[in-house]
């Protein structure tokens, strides 16, 4: 390795307890560990995307407009969706502070539970602030559950899989999203509240991972070796750690803030747009359910051509590569307008090169000391989810009744910045080891 690498990489943390080279040497530990954290990231997935396929037709029948193109439903629908962007923030800082203080799999029976519980009360909301507090709520256990799992991984799997567990783990995402595309297709003809009732299946899962997922040792070790002085959050900003606390928060707020506008604006442009002007309801609502269905499988391509791309450059160009991509992707969707069929062919390399987010899992928690391993990696990754809330009400407030191209659009410029800082980024010793 060259000077300049060594030099710009940070100091590597406890290997795993067995570092193998094949899948049949894995210890049942680490099955179970990776089993439970890919489930968590699973129903994360579900109870997260329930509200952004139904948002439109739900929020109109709470507010008792006629149209989802109404003025009303786009600010409303839009603040909920700010206010579950900050509760992911919220969650992330105060469920990995958890993590590192309790434990990685205590704190992550406690985030499945939370996101269930409230994912599931929403279907009792009867006003459209009633269903703002309780996807709050719910936000506070999905922001925490990618904390705690990315750091639970990262403490008991091969170092030099991390790529690969990182494209794994995210497909637990994708598929949990699938699920809820299917569960709003297949209950399309029902009224839309009822879909909330799926997300309450996490908490089932809860129980298992109390009895069967340990502790990692390498938290274990840190703990006994802090003797009851765990170091406080104060230190993500001083030190060598100071840089990397920051340089963090700056591209995953650039970054997530450019997808969430995408993912939540995305799909009322789609369900909006003239071609689709003679489509029954239940025809519009049908076609984005099968819209994000594609642009979500496809991106299960991009979680292992991102890994692919950190197996053979480090995991800062493959971030800087795939933001470049997004850009791109937006770019060629949103520059002029078209119709649903158009839009149909471009929209899916945005899902392709939402990849990315996956590197992060990985690539993000070995940054930081074992004890501050989940309150930095929650911290930084999910404050850039206050951002991606201000950016959501603003890119729909600035954006036509209906029309939301242009938004789109400069949103996606969002993703050069990011592209730039992933570069300024520092690879830890572990992840270097991992190519």
């Amino acid at each position: 390795m060259s000077q300049a690498n060594e030099e710009n990489l940070v100091p590597g943390d406890a290997a795993a307890d067995r570092d193998v080279s094949r899948l049949r040497d894995i210890s049942p530990q680490q099955w179970k560990s990776g089993i439970a954290a890919w489930l968590g990231w699973l129903f994360d997935g579900l109870d997260m995307h329930l509200y952004t396929l139904v948002a439109a037709p739900f929020v109109m029948n709470l507010l008792g407009v006629a149209s989802t193109a109404d003025p009303l439903v786009k600010e409303k629908s839009s603040w909920i969706q700010a206010a579950f962007l900050v509760g992911w923030a919220l969650g992330g800082g105060f469920f990995g502070r958890a993590g590192d203080l309790l434990g990685r799999s205590r704190a992550l029976s406690l985030t499945i539970l939370t996101y269930a519980m409230f994912t599931g009360l929403s279907v009792v909301a009867q006003t459209w602030w009633q269903l703002l507090i309780f996807r709050f709520l719910a936000a506070l256990g999905i922001g925490g559950e990618w904390a705690v799992g990315s750091s639970l991984l990262s403490e008991t799997w091969p170092k030099r899989w991390r790529p690969w567990v990182a494209a794994v783990l995210q497909t637990g995402v994708n598929i949990g999203v699938l699920i809820a595309c299917l569960t709003v297709y297949l209950l399309a003809p029902l009224p839309k509240r009822y879909v909330f009732l799926v997300g309450i299946l996490p908490a089932l899962i809860v129980f298992w991972i109390r009895r069967s997922v340990p502790e990692p040792q390498e938290w274990q070790t840190a703990k006994n070796q802090a003797k009851g002085r765990p170091p406080g959050v104060a230190e993500l900003f001083q030190g060598d750690v100071r840089r990397i606390t920051l340089l963090t928060i700056a591209v995953c707020a650039t970054s997530l803030t450019a997808w969430w506008a995408f993912m939540f604006w995305g799909l009322q442009h789609l369900r909006n747009l003239p071609s689709l002007a003679l489509w029954t309801p239940q025809g519009r609502d049908q076609l984005v359910s099968v819209a994000f269905f594609i642009i979500i499988a496809v991106s299960m391509g991009g979680n292992f051509f991102g890994a692919w791309l950190a197996k053979r450059l480090g995991f800062r160009w493959a971030i800087s590569l795939m933001c470049l991509g997004f850009f791109l992707a937006m770019f060629g969707s949103y520059c002029v307008p078209r119709d649903h069929v158009s839009l149909m062919w471009w929209t899916p390399w945005v899902g392709f090169f939402s990849g990315v987010f996956g590197l992060f899992t990985m690539y993000l928690p070995p940054l930081f000391p074992t004890l501050l391993r989940t309150t930095g990696a929650g911290f930084c990754y999910n404050i850039g989810r206050i951002a991606a809330a201000a950016g959501t009400v603003i890119f729909g407030l600035y954006a036509q009744v209906g029309d939301f191209r242009l938004a789109l659009l400069y949103d996606g410029f969002l993703f050069l910045p990011a592209m730039v800082v992933a570069l300024l980024m520092p690879e830890s010793r572990d992840n270097a080891a991992a190519r």
